[in-house]
């Protein structure tokens, strides 16, 4: 069995979410596995007892730890003896639960890590962010493309100065799944993302444009101060939007940009973003992840790999890879730091040391507050033709 730190045995992880036709659910169970520090034990895979119990061999799940819901498995391993309970709970379900399971979880003193966004709307994500403060846990949310090596590599370099001051940031996340109304044929994905009881105020900005304002954030450090947005709803009788558009202004002066569609045809996930600084930019693409373009007006421009034994690599950008250059490396690799970095947590928690709750490496619930006042503002200034709104809130940290 490997060793974890100084924690001699595996983290024990119970799954929320996941069962038969899930997306994500079976995204966490291999990115929380992947570097072998944690093993899937425990599991409440859906909503619907049956199918939950009948999903838990596909996770190899023991019928005794096959919960037909999540309070039956808070309460059952709560019981457990301390040496055989469950350490942290992955939240993988529709976004009006997570509020409930997660806050449960917290309450009977498990680490959680969490989907995005984080909850169904603002006031339960700082009931949340209270909830965490209270349990002394760890909290991470899986805004899992701040796991990327180049992401990391660039964040490290605004920290270092190398890009100068940040004036401009441009991200766009831009797919074409939903160019037709595929709720309407009961669609999984679909149908509860489109429906506003189960997704929440936002559509297309809740569900992807989260992630992008979030990447600015992450890897550009810039304070927001306010917004303006428009959203759009392209597809008939379509309840929530599949378009939008925002524009940011930052506490330094400047000024970022965010486009987020569901409906352009032949796009998949192309997430990107371009910094602009007074020494150089940057822009890097979520669909080609190992490479990121570096310029600099008057010099060749420099083509970044994710290379973890180049002398050009920093640190953070180091530490996030696994594999050698020129092996592709990418979206499960990236979510599975998220689950490394808070690993290194739960451990010191585990061993009654002390941690740092808000500056984190990963994602945590304060950036999952900031996602959900993200959502509010944009669809508040879009029922106002595009008002600007204040964007900062109370625990948004640089």
């Amino acid at each position: 069995m490997s060793t974890n730190g100084s924690l001699n045995r595996k983290l024990r992880m119970a799954l929320v979410g996941g069962g038969q036709g899930a997306f994500i659910g079976r995204v966490h169970a291999t990115a929380a596995i992947l570097d072998n520090r944690a093993e899937l034990v425990a599991g409440a895979l859906s909503s619907d007892p049956a199918r939950a119990k009948a999903s838990a061999p596909d996770y190899d799940i023991p019928p005794e730890r096959a919960y037909g819901s999540y309070q039956e498995l808070i309460e059952a391993e709560s019981q457990r003896p301390p040496g055989d309970r469950v350490d942290f709970v992955s939240v993988a379900t529709p976004n009006h639960t997570h509020f409930e399971i997660a806050k449960a979880a917290l309450d009977a003193g498990f680490n959680v890590v969490c989907d995005k966004p984080l909850t169904f709307d603002l006031p339960q994500a700082e009931e949340l962010a209270k909830a965490v403060n209270a349990s002394g846990a760890v909290f991470a949310v899986t805004h899992n493309y701040t796991g990327y090596p180049l992401v990391r590599q660039v964040r490290q370099m605004v920290q270092a100065g190398e890009l100068g001051e940040i004036q401009a940031v441009r991200v766009s996340y831009i797919q074409g799944w939903l160019r037709t109304r595929l709720e309407a044929d009961d669609h999984k994905q679909a149908s509860w993302r489109t429906d506003p009881a189960r997704s929440g105020a936002a559509g297309a900005f809740g569900d992807i444009a989260t992630h992008a304002f979030n990447l600015a954030r992450y890897m550009t450090g810039l304070m927001p101060v306010d917004i303006s947005c428009h959203l759009k709803t392209f597809v008939p009788e379509r309840a929530l939007d599949d378009y939008g558009t925002a524009i940011i202004r930052f506490e330094n002066g400047g000024l970022g940009t965010i486009t987020a569609s569901q409906i352009s045809h032949g796009r998949e996930n192309d997430l990107s973003i371009e910094i602009d600084g007074t020494e150089a930019s940057v822009a890097w693409r979520q669909e080609e992840p190992n490479k990121m373009l570096l310029r600099r007006n008057g010099q060749p421009h420099a083509m970044y790999t994710r290379d973890p034994n180049a002398p050009f690599m920093n640190e953070q950008g180091a530490a996030a890879c696994r594999t050698p250059a020129g092996h592709p490396e990418a979206f499960f690799e990236a979510f599975a730091n998220i689950y490394r970095s808070a690993y290194d947590d739960m451990i010191l928690r585990a061993e009654g040391k002390p941690f740092d709750t808000n500056n984190t490496i990963y994602p945590n619930v304060n950036d999952g507050v900031e996602g959900m006042y993200f959502i509010q503002q944009c669809v508040e200034s879009s029922r106002k033709d595009g008002a600007w709104l204040p964007l900062r809130h109370e625990l948004a940290r640089p």
